[in-house]
């Protein structure tokens, strides 16, 4: 493993843990004099590819990374932990590899972060409705908005 602050090519394993399913998380420490910092890998167990079938029919490869650029900007100035984010995008992948097994709808995956979203925090959920859903105005984020108002009245 390269250390990715001097890019000296060795590295020992301090700690290594399971920390969702399909992602083996590990704390590495540079073994180069100068240096001597530690960063954190995440491995992945590489499976069959899964396809993600877009709006347009099309057919890309199923990749996390997108989620995450979804989450990073519907949560722009939130106060949402990078473990939360990474628990959301394992929590998705690991449901879609649980009921898909050759292609998954790109709804479905855009469906699973929405509701997760909603649980964390309720602006984030409204930015990542706002592109999602498509809205189109102001009519739209209310319509999005009113059930969440209704049950905040209720409390």
């Amino acid at each position: 493993m390269i250390c990715p602050f001097c890019r000296f090519g060795e590295t020992r394993v301090i700690d290594s843990r399971a920390s969702d399913e399909f992602v083996i998380r590990r704390r590495r420490e540079c073994l180069h004099a100068e240096c001597g910092r530690r960063f954190t890998t995440y491995e992945k167990i590489e499976e069959s590819s899964l396809k993600v079938i877009k709006k347009d029919g099309s057919r890309v490869p199923f990749d996390r990374q997108k989620i995450r650029s979804g989450l990073d900007k519907a949560c722009y100035k939130r106060p949402i932990s990078e473990e939360m984010l990474e628990q959301i995008i394992s929590e998705v992948e690991a449901d879609v590899y649980h009921n898909f097994d050759r292609e998954v709808p790109s709804r479905y995956i855009g469906e699973q972060v929405f509701n997760m979203l909603r649980k964390v925090d309720q602006v984030a959920f409204v930015r990542f409705a706002s592109v999602y859903r498509e809205f189109k105005d102001v009519n739209d984020f209310v319509e999005e908005l009113e059930p969440m108002l209704r049950e905040a009245n209720r409390r």
